[in-house]
């Protein structure tokens, strides 16, 4: 049920999204426990300038291949999302070629009143996930 918004700069082509996609997935899956059917992700593309993110004063650089995946979630342990920030990082990096300075992950926590997956139901109240 995590839904992972990815906001990048333009210019990857189709292959390259999905292959950050798959591994994004591959990630959260791991970390945080969910179906590999439990996958629910957009990308949002800009243009350079649009994306202004910086490093709240860590002293790495950021380049234009930037990554920044918001995550809405259920409430997940220190050690999950912990998890997650490594294995996204290593991942991305593997496999995209994405340095672990230009990947920020911003999680947002919300309850199961929070989602309904369609037909005007709260399925996790209503007991049908």
């Amino acid at each position: 049920m995590p839904l992972l918004r990815f906001d990048v700069i333009e210019g990857r082509n189709e292959e390259e999204l999905k292959v950050l996609l798959d591994t994004a997935h591959d990630a959260m899956v791991e970390a945080f426990d969910v179906p590999e059917r439990d996958r629910y992700q957009i990308v949002h593309t800009h243009k350079e300038h649009e994306m202004v993110i910086q490093d709240t004063g860590l002293g790495f650089e950021r380049t234009r291949n930037l990554v920044l995946i918001s995550v809405t979630s259920k409430s997940r342990t220190q050690e999950k999302k912990q998890m997650l920030y490594r294995l996204l990082a290593e991942r991305l990096e593997a496999n995209c070629g994405l340095a672990p300075s230009d990947l920020m992950v911003s999680i947002v926590e919300n309850d199961a009143a929070d989602w309904s997956f369609g037909m005007g139901e709260a399925q996790f109240l209503t007991g049908k996930l």
